[in-house]
């Protein structure tokens, strides 16, 4: 039996996390051009900055200058007397690995700037594997008010060791071991730990006493199970037993007789839409809760093994017809994890409109990716919708 305390290890385990929080990053390279901003290539050379870096923090062996850029746009496009947009979007369009994820928030990101008539004072700057400092260099040239970006987490690591003088920034992502953010930037990330919360305070509302966990080595499914299990302890809960999945049937029925014995009040799947499908059946009647960020395609045929599994999932998602989205328009991605994207854009638009004008002490809205407050550390922390799986389909679960 493979049982462990899902609360140890947890600094360890959330280091393991790659630098999206989402599968979308896998996905292959496909291009979406806008129809109504100004995108800046990203062939040329990086234009010279105008404000001089400062020297990076004494714990860092980041060299004292920016490391060299590629993926800025050239000198010709950076002119003085250009109309300094409103918002920069600064995306790895130019990297193979990003770029179908990074094209998912630019069309989000433009469908809402669309819809507020703003698309004229916005510009998207995309660049490649090592070009997000000059990315940033161009906006601030471009006299930008706000800058969206990055999305990846090396290139917000990269962000902050550079020392370069910021522009408030909207950073796409977030930290994974505490690290406090740089100065001026602020952080809207997609992460399931968030989720994790929610779950456990939907879990005691409910009247669980006992949660097993089951999950994969997977480092974003372990990171959820220890987010969930310290989210659970701190609440007084009792340390949660944490089951490793095997996918082969004599792994199930193994699995199927430990839960059985150990007769949880409820059972947390920190899998993938396939594995939750597959390990459903064999958790019994036992209430079954999971994050939606962790599903992309679940085959059809095992979707409806998925009844009664209750997830947090983004509302643009679990209700698509709701009020606040009806004048902001869909795409069909074929991915759920590149339509979670294209609301983060479509929310980060939200954030960065308001931050044109100064940069708030307050802000809280519900938004296509969740609930959204912004905190003390400069985060907004995000609640995703309760919803459950029926006759196959993901219906809103009502709150408690």
């Amino acid at each position: 039996m493979n049982v462990r305390c899902c609360a140890r290890g947890a600094a360890r385990l959330a280091r393991l996390l790659g630098p999206l929080l989402l599968g979308a990053a896998a996905l292959s390279s496909a291009q979406w051009p806008p129809a109504s901003a100004q995108t800046i290539p990203s062939e040329a050379p990086r234009a010279p900055s105008t404000a001089a870096p400062q020297p990076p923090g004494p714990s860092s062996d980041a060299p004292a200058t920016p490391p060299s850029a590629t993926g800025a746009a050239s000198q010709a496009e950076v002119v003085a007397d250009a109309k300094a947009p409103d918002i920069a979007l600064v995306l790895p369009l130019d990297t193979p690995a990003y770029a179908r994820a990074a094209d998912a928030v630019r069309a989000g990101f433009l469908a809402a700037a669309s819809t507020a008539g703003m698309s004229d004072r916005c510009i998207v700057i995309g660049h490649n594997l090592d070009g997000v400092i000059g990315a940033f260099q161009i906006a601030d040239q471009r006299g930008a008010h706000v800058v969206v970006g990055p999305l990846v987490r090396d290139d917000l690591k990269t962000l902050a060791i550079s020392g370069l003088p910021l522009r408030p920034t909207i950073a796409l992502n977030q930290f994974d071991d505490g690290t406090p953010l740089p100065p001026n930037v602020y952080s809207l990330a997609l992460a399931v730990e968030s989720d994790a919360r929610v779950i456990a305070r939907r879990a005691l509302a409910d009247g669980a006493k006992t949660v097993d966990v089951v999950s994969s080595d997977n480092p974003l499914m372990r990171r959820f199970a220890v987010s969930f299990a310290a989210e659970w302890i701190q609440a007084g809960g009792k340390a949660p037993s944490d089951y490793r999945f095997d996918g082969a049937m004599d792994g199930l029925i193994a699995l199927r007789k430990l839960l059985a014995k150990s007769a949880p009040d409820a059972v947390l799947l920190a899998l993938d839409g396939s594995q939750t499908a597959l390990a459903k059946p064999f958790v019994g009647q036992v209430t079954a809760y999971a994050s939606g960020l962790l599903f992309d395609r679940t085959p059809e045929a095992g979707v409806r093994d998925l009844d009664d599994v209750r997830v947090v999932e983004i509302p643009w998602i679990v209700t698509p017809d709701a009020a606040e989205f009806a004048k902001l328009p869909r795409r069909d991605f074929g991915s759920a994890a590149l339509t979670r994207l294209y609301a983060l854009g479509l929310d980060a638009f939200r954030v960065a409109a308001r931050f044109v004008t100064e940069s708030p002490a307050e802000m809280e809205f519900d938004g296509a990716t969740g609930h959204l407050a912004l905190n003390a550390q400069r985060q907004f922390v995000r609640e995703g919708r309760l919803a459950v799986y029926r006759d196959g389909q993901l219906v809103p679960l009502e709150p408690r």
